[in-house]
């Protein structure tokens, strides 16, 4: 558990609810009916000073008046009224306090905002915890402790199990629990964080994570206040085989927007968000379907080797539909063995599909042993990693109750993922039973195998990685940044280890025609500005520039367009004409929640509109580098195509591993922008051609 008193948010010894009501429908109520009636064995203080009894229990008419300390104190009255109630916890020595309260820094107002800070500072001086505010609570069904007014309780009863559920919103944290518990599967914890004013969902995901009860996690996030421990809940989960799910809501500037009008939650741009949640081994979920479809499979703990599916039905309809959805996910079909081909070809008709997908067809009503015979034959196949059994029309005649058998036999021998697909809810109901996880569609079954087979990867490629703790933003040293021009730029980064082009830097036109003479007889030159991030559309590049006179008309022409544009005119860039196989990009910001966050992409004039680019956060490995870059479009090219040699992605990672070490090592530095990088032949290099820094 961790250091910071939230054992006594998950197991504390008494708990007093200020603001308990008589009525258990009421928000102070309900806690106190809830520890009544589910079992909660510490101390149970309803504090009201109007009633000498509250729900059976004796009453308390203060805090102040209680015959001990509460390790967990629930605020359930108005906002003013809440702020004086944590005083009071504080003042007694309380270790944590779930404020209910709303109106504080979820809304529009500052003065909400100072009220949350002010509570917050009161409790971190006095070395208490605070859940909230505007939460709707904490619920450890292991032990009773449900300090919350969750109405959800109430219409699906609990059941302790080895799911955990957290969530910045009270209403989509409950949401899953509902779904879960009406398809039999117990819950183990259920906590609501609400403005994570001072501990965060992420915080109190890790200590959750530590209860080796938990087999899988799920998290609804409107928010990223807290990386530090969301990156410590990765490095729990690799080390449990922990499977952490996060439904991350705010994929758009609008909803983004709303989020930040629920809960004050901190906003950052969602693919960022995405390379953090993967890099540490967390599933994000699309979905609240996605979020909560592939439960059972999780808690089942197969055997996933790889991700080579096969599917046996009576359809071959359905069999095609299970290819196509599988193939769009990236999954393969597994080609059989010749000795399975030769087992299915035995007993099967001799106009059934004996390869994959496996179609039975009609004669199962002839023969209901003919499903279970094909699985036993699959079985042994090494090349099989998951079983999907497929029926989309089944009922009279046919022994549903044997093929659900047959399903169950092939996975207590294999170990291996075993799922049906059925749109009929009585032939469901036998897989069901036979504790096969089943779906309506083919689609959604691959969906789910998809995911359970890719996050354990991820998990896996996670724990071998070990990656390092994110790097946090500093605060700013002014909110007004500095454009260095081109040549300033590159002699940073080039001071850092990125390779750039033989150039020239020439503040007058005498230097321009030295230069000339020392590059060679057809040059680049461009126009240095500190005020000109992109010189091609004003005129400031001319290529092939080969004569004094040239040099001349070019130097007068930057000069002007800058002049009379207001612009400053630094002086010129004068270059060799690089030439490579593929231009390439790196860019780099500070993202105000993960810190440095690097780019690399398909490069050249048209980056912003082809976007064909991976995110990387500092910092990172070579080996991550390549691996970003494997999944672009352009990848196939990096690789060599059409007798072409492959690139030298090798120096190219190298130059932006020094990108991510100049963020990481100079927080002066706001954003980068190298483009392009010619790429050369492998083992020729890479070399950056223009680079534009911003600092602060």
């Amino acid at each position: 558990m961790t250091s910071n008193n939230l054992s006594a948010a998950l197991n504390p010894r008494s708990i007093a609810i200020v603001g308990a009501s008589q009525n258990p429908d009421k928000i102070g109520g309900r806690p106190v009916d809830y520890l009544q009636r589910h079992g909660f064995k510490g101390g149970i203080y309803p504090i009201n000073p109007t009633r000498p009894e509250v729900q059976g229990l004796r009453a308390y008419p203060s805090l102040a008046a209680l015959p001990d300390v509460p390790d967990l104190a629930i605020i359930a009255v108005s906002r003013d009224d809440a702020v004086d109630a944590v005083n009071q916890c504080a003042a007694i020595g309380s270790k944590v306090c779930v404020v209910m309260a709303s109106g504080f820094g979820e809304g529009h107002s500052e003065q909400g905002r100072e009220l949350e800070r002010n509570m917050v500072r009161v409790a971190r001086e006095s070395g208490m915890r605070i859940v909230g505010p505007n939460c709707q609570g904490l619920a450890n069904f292991s032990n009773g402790a449900l300090a919350t007014f969750s109405t959800m309780i109430k219409e699906c009863p609990p059941q302790d199990g080895s799911i955990a559920i957290l969530s910045q919103s009270g209403t989509l944290g409950m949401a899953p629990y509902g779904l879960l518990r009406r398809r039999g599967l117990g819950i183990r914890h259920a906590h609501a964080t609400g403005n994570d004013a001072d501990v965060t969902i992420a915080e109190l995901a890790a200590a959750v994570a530590e209860d080796e009860q938990v087999r899988l996690m799920m998290l609804y996030l409107e928010g990223m206040p807290d990386p530090q421990n969301l990156a410590r809940l990765g490095r729990i989960a690799q080390e449990r085989c922990l499977p952490v799910l996060a439904l991350k809501s705010g994929r758009t500037p609008a909803g983004q927007a709303a989020a930040l009008s629920h809960t004050g939650a901190i906003a950052s741009e969602d693919r960022v968000v995405d390379a953090f949640l993967e890099r540490h081994g967390i599933w994000r979920a699309e979905t609240m379907e996605e979020l909560v479809d592939a439960a059972e499979m999780y808690l089942k703990r197969w055997k996933i080797n790889g991700r080579k599916l096969v599917t046996v039905s009576n359809s071959g309809a359905a069999g095609v539909l299970a290819t196509d959805a599988a193939i769009s996910r990236g999954m393969q079909m597994a080609e059989f063995q010749v000795e399975t081909r030769d087992g299915l070809r035995a007993i099967l008709p001799s106009f059934a599909n004996i390869g994959n997908p496996v179609d039975i067809t009609g004669a199962i009503l002839n023969d209901s042993s003919l499903f279970g015979k094909a699985l036993s034959v699959i079985a042994s196949d090494p090349s099989a990693d998951a079983f999907l059994a497929a029926f989309p029309v089944s009922g009279a005649g046919y022994d549903v109750a044997s093929y659900a058998q047959a399903a169950a036999l092939l996975e207590s021998e294999t170990g291996k993922p075993v799922v049906a697909a059925s749109p009929q809810p009585d032939v469901a109901a036998l897989f069901l039973a036979r504790g096969i996880p089943t779906f309506m569609s083919e689609s959604r079954a691959v969906a789910a195998l998809d995911q359970l087979t890719a996050h354990h990867h991820r998990l896996q490629a996670a724990a071998r990685s070990r990656p390092a703790p994110p790097s946090l933003p500093r605060e700013r040293r002014s909110n007004a940044s500095r454009m260095l021009n081109e040549a300033e730029s590159l002699a940073l980064v080039a001071s850092k280890g990125v390779p750039v082009v033989r150039h020239v830097f020439c503040a007058t036109l005498e230097r321009a025609i030295l230069a000339l003479q020392e590059i060679g007889s057809s040059v680049v030159v461009k126009g240095c500005s500190s005020t000109v991030a992109h010189k091609t559309e004003l005129g400031l590049v001319k290529i092939g520039v080969s004569t004094e006179e040239e040099m001349r008309v070019a130097y007068e022409e930057f000069r002007s367009v800058c002049t009379s544009g207001g612009l400053s005119f630094d002086g010129m860039i004068v270059a060799e004409y690089c030439k490579g196989m593929r231009e390439l990009m790196i860019g780099a910001r500070r993202d105000p929640v993960f810190g440095a966050v690097v780019v690399i992409g398909d490069g050249g004039k048209y980056v912003e509109v082809l976007a064909d680019n991976a995110i990387l956060l500092a910092p990172f490995s070579a080996d991550e580098v390549r691996e970003r870059l494997g999944r672009l479009r352009i990848a196939p090219i990096l690789r060599g195509v059409r007798g072409e040699p492959p690139l030298d992605t090798q120096a190219f990672s190298e130059a932006v591993l020094a990108v991510g070490n100049l963020m990481l090592g100079d927080e002066r530095i706001e954003s980068i922008d190298i483009n392009p990088v010619i790429v050369s032949a492998e083992g020729l290099g890479c070399r950056a051609v223009d680079a534009v820094v911003y600092t602060f």
